[in-house]
């Protein structure tokens, strides 16, 4: 089996705040590039057009894909004084799912 096929990418889960406080997150192997795509309109989130300037504020590691994913969709349910306590530190992903998410940190 070729070593591409053997190994998966990794996933991060991010969280960006726009101008207006709202909070969105996402999931992308590569989040800095995810971001400029979001910041430049090509091929951005429709949710964030507009809503600029925008800042990364959250970023941690989620594993592969499906794992990202589950913890994506377990993020979004959070309430907005929740999502705001994971980017302060206050609340760990740990809380959220198993031992498959490795914090890379907060802001």
């Amino acid at each position: 089996m070729p070593d591409a096929a053997r190994t998966r990418p990794e996933y991060s889960l991010y969280i960006v705040r726009c101008a207006d406080g709202s909070l969105y997150t996402g999931i992308a192997t590569d989040v800095d590039r995810r971001f400029d795509e979001h910041v430049s309109g090509v091929r951005g989130a429709r949710f964030l057009r507009g809503k600029g300037p925008l800042e990364i504020v959250f970023c941690a590691r989620a594993g592969d894909r499906a794992a990202a994913s589950r913890l994506e969709y377990r993020v979004k349910r959070l309430n907005r004084a929740q999502k705001l306590a994971l980017v302060a530190g206050r609340f760990r992903l740990t809380d959220l799912v198993d031992d498959q998410v490795v914090e890379d940190g907060g802001t």
